[in-house]
């Protein structure tokens, strides 16, 4: 069974009026003593640290080697964090963005090897033709000025609505690229067709230059940086470097929503497959499952609208470590999901009622922090003593 941990919706409205003036300074080595605001989960004690509350609609962050932590918005503003402060400054120099429902700027991170080559890249929409396309950028940062923006790949063919864009951006050990697209929503067959960017998880090299042992890539008629198909949403991905696995999570429709293990050349079944209904409660379809189409890790019935992700590596969260944070919409929570290896153990929910938590990351020094819209906020969650 999933298991839910409930608490106080006033409790987390008294902490996101109490803003930390001075963000805690905590060793790296220490645990906090409890504080009179802890949240007791299932197998940790913590406190929820509320950073800012002026957010419209977030959708990524990162952090850079010189602490700063740099926060998407949606409109296409990249807002600049030190110290779990707002500085007040946001990069110049930023790719234009449209924002259109679900499509804007949508996702950054770092090269592997930042350190040396000063990459970032960007996830973002932008108009083409008589709709938007999917663009993956890079680019340079001198200060607070981004440069040298170079669009490495441009999803086709571009759509009106901006509906279903996905997108998050992660790198593998190896340094290749990983990115989803969404399946543009008006069409679902978009995302068992070869033909076409939209409803899939593609891979290319950091330049944007195809890898040569891509699954399709001697396929005729297929674009040969598809990585798999059949993705209804991916909004959110994380890649485990200890154990070299690939996880998405991805919107069903009326439920259905699904934990994905992402592997070489699969197709995840959207729209053949599926746990939801349509959203008038009609059939979708009569079929859970079918010989060649994956299974989900898990699911959730109804929806909880599942966005970012992370994985806890984390050693101030000992009793988490190995579990997936997954963010939740309409589920206004973080689902955490306890896993053996790739399979399903549990499950337990955070932060209940906190807002629309459209992603969740552990920072460099190894603490989560989430991202909330509608209530605006940036939370870190504090380790307690017991």
């Amino acid at each position: 069974m999933k298991k839910r941990n409930q608490f106080s919706l006033a409790l987390l409205g008294l902490m996101a009026l109490s803003i930390s003036s001075c963000a805690e300074k905590e060793d790296n080595n220490t645990i906090n003593e409890p504080s009179p605001f802890a949240t007791v989960s299932d197998k940790m004690t913590f406190k929820v640290d509320t950073l800012y509350t002026e957010f419209e609609s977030p959708w990524g962050m990162t952090w850079l080697p010189d602490g700063r932590m740099l926060v998407v918005e949606r409109k296409g503003e990249i807002l600049v964090f030190k110290n779990d402060q707002f500085t007040g400054e946001k990069l110049t120099g930023v790719p234009e963005t449209r924002e259109v429902n679900q499509a804007g700027m949508l996702d950054i991170t770092l090269h592997p090897d930042y350190a040396n080559n000063g990459w970032l890249y960007l996830a973002y929409s932008r108009p083409e033709g008589d709709g938007d396309v999917l663009v993956i950028s890079r680019a340079k940062l001198d200060g607070n000025n981004m440069h040298s923006v170079e669009e490495i790949f441009v999803c086709g063919p571009e759509w009106k609505g901006g509906r279903h864009f996905g997108s998050r951006i992660v790198f593998d050990n190896a340094g290749y690229l990983y990115f989803s697209n969404g399946d543009k929503g008006s069409r679902p067959a978009n995302a068992q067709e070869l033909d076409n960017d939209h409803g899939k998880i593609h891979r290319i090299k950091d330049d944007g230059s195809i890898p040569e042992d891509n699954p399709f890539v001697n396929t005729p008629g297929a674009n040969p940086s598809i990585w798999t198909y059949g993705n209804r949403n991916p909004q959110g991905m994380v890649y485990d470097k200890e154990n070299d696995r690939l996880w998405s999570v991805e919107h069903g429709p009326k439920g259905g929503d699904e934990l994905n293990l992402i592997e070489k050349g699969k197709n995840y079944g959207w729209p053949v497959i599926s746990y939801g209904i349509n959203y008038d409660g009609t059939i979708l379809t009569e079929l859970t499952e079918k010989e060649g189409m994956e299974q989900p890790v898990t699911y959730w019935v109804p929806s909880i609208a599942t966005c970012g992700m992370t994985l806890v590596t984390s050693d101030k969260y000992p009793a988490w470590k190995g579990n997936i944070l997954v963010a939740g919409l309409a589920g206004q929570q973080v689902a955490r999901v306890e896993l053996d290896g790739t399979q399903y153990v549990g499950e337990e929910k955070l932060l209940d009622g906190i807002g629309r938590v459209r992603q969740v990351s552990q920072s460099p020094d190894g603490y989560i922090y989430a991202l909330v819209e509608a209530t605006g906020l940036l939370v870190k969650l504090i380790p307690q003593s017991s």
